[in-house]
């Protein structure tokens, strides 16, 4: 006897993953916000006579830049070439794959 049980874990753990995306999404943008911020007042800096060396941005050097460009880049590769390496048909796979695990693993009496 087959019920809509399995069709709504289905869509409610679906829907958990896409949420936890968004919040990935979320999360990546707003570091590339700062990050942009800061590679901006890191140039003006560098490049330009205005007197920046006041305390968080006297730090700022360019050991601080080439680390968190490697960090920004290695999250946009996680992030986002996940998605071409790792496509919606293996994503579809992997989840049937779990939740078939799961409903193994439960016992019913």
């Amino acid at each position: 006897m087959e019920t809509n049980l399995n069709s709504d874990q289905e869509l409610a753990i679906l829907k958990e993953l896409a949420s936890k995306k968004v919040k990935q999404l979320k999360g990546f943008y707003n570091h590339l916000f700062v990050y942009v911020i800061a590679m901006i007042v890191f140039l003006l800096k560098e490049y330009t006579n205005l007197p920046l060396q006041f305390f968080p941005i006297k730090y700022i050097n360019w050991v601080v830049m080439i680390i968190w460009s490697a960090v920004i880049l290695g999250s946009a590769i996680d992030l986002f070439a996940s998605y071409k390496i790792f496509g919606q048909q293996w994503e579809e796979r992997k989840l049937k794959s779990i939740l078939e695990k799961k409903y193994k693993k439960q016992k019913w009496e």
